[in-house]
């Protein structure tokens, strides 16, 4: 098992090996902007026009994202499709929205050519010349979103953007969660040390740990699965995001011993828990967090909580998501599968495979 190296975190010529990832992160703020722009002029003709759909279907690339934002609040009902296709119902009178990338997604391709030859409304957020779009191609009542990368949360927004407008969607302000995702980025910046940065103090706890990241609300457990997601990668160790049932199991842990030789490596990870806080104010999402807290303290179990409580859900869902990549970034660096020339994976941007920024 690798061993996890603090010193990598401050160290100028590993931060400088991994400048590809870190710079990645660092511009999704920035490539939230390039998408709204690019789609400015689809936007502006948006708006309800006394059209309502009677069922929204989400397929393609985070659907899933899609529909933890509108579920709550959508006035019509609401299905993320996985695919291949779309649901046997779905016919003229629906919305199908499909979010697309440069890469040949088989399952959202499916979904687009089936709204084609059904009928249905079409809403995709794609490259002009990407699959998606040809697929897409023969609708005469698709709105296209003409996606600048293989950036899915950029993409979400500004279809989210779109949706609002419609009237099918909560507020979004898009300008918002770029400057949000700026502030994290600021924030757990390489150049800031290991303590005034948050990601980094993270990852020193996550170094001997297996991550447990758990979110109250819908959208917070969204996030702690793409966390986790992120973590994997980078570590090449287990992580598990989970609702409190099934993580409250997992906090029965011996206690710790208190004479164990701090270089030795065990084999069993032993958890450590993640608490993704995005200010949702719910009986139920509060008593689970008890509930974990609690037992995580009598079973000594290490407990991080990282807050985003201001914002849209999806700014708030964006900076906890980005904060947690950051996170696996420094867990990466700092067990040297980052940085170094022997282990480092090649990065493929908008790959959730090999790209702990997706």
């Amino acid at each position: 098992m690798s061993s996890f190296d603090d010193s990598r975190l401050d160290d100028p010529a590993a931060l400088e090996a991994t400048d590809h990832l870190l710079r990645r992160l660092a511009g999704a703020g920035a490539r939230v902007r390039a998408e709204i722009d690019a789609a400015e002029e689809v936007l502006s003709k948006l708006d309800s026009d006394g059209f309502r759909p009677r069922a929204i279907v989400a397929a393609g690339r985070d659907a899933r994202l899609v529909r933890a934002v509108l579920e709550p609040v959508c006035p019509v009902p609401f299905v993320a499709w996985p695919g291949p296709g779309l649901p046997g119902w779905t016919g003229p009178l629906d919305l199908v929205i499909v979010l697309g990338g440069t890469a040949a997604d088989q399952e959202a391709m499916s979904a687009a050519s089936e709204a084609v030859r059904r009928g249905s409304g079409l809403m995709v957020a794609c490259p002009a010349d990407s699959p998606i779009a040809q697929a897409s191609a023969g609708s005469r009542h698709a709105i296209r979103l003409p996606s600048q990368s293989d950036d899915q949360l950029a993409a979400a927004v500004a279809v989210l953007q779109g949706l609002h407008q419609m009237e099918l969607g909560p507020v979004v302000d898009a300008k918002a969660v770029a400057t949000l995702l700026d502030d994290v980025a600021i924030e757990c910046s390489p150049n800031n040390d290991v303590a005034s940065n948050p990601a980094k103090d993270l990852s020193l706890m996550l170094a001997d740990a297996m991550p447990l990241v758990w979110g109250g609300s819908v959208l917070a457990a969204r996030a702690a699965r793409r966390v986790v997601e992120a973590l994997r990668l980078a570590s090449g160790r287990p992580a598990l995001a989970a609702d409190a049932g099934h993580l409250l199991p997992v906090l029965n842990q011996p206690p710790r011993d208190l004479f164990a030789d701090p270089f030795d490596q065990p084999d069993d990870l032993r958890p450590g828990l993640v608490i993704l806080d995005d200010g949702v104010d719910d009986p139920g999402v509060t008593e689970h967090r008890r509930q974990l807290e609690e037992k995580a303290e009598r079973n000594d179990v290490r407990v991080h909580v990282v807050t985003q409580a201001s914002g849209t859900d999806i700014a708030r869902y964006a900076a906890l998501t980005q904060h947690g990549r950051y996170a696996a970034a420094y867990l990466g660096i700092g067990l040297g599968r980052y940085g170094t020339e022997a282990t480092e994976t090649p990065i493929v941007p908008g790959n959730p495979a090999v790209d702990p920024a997706w």
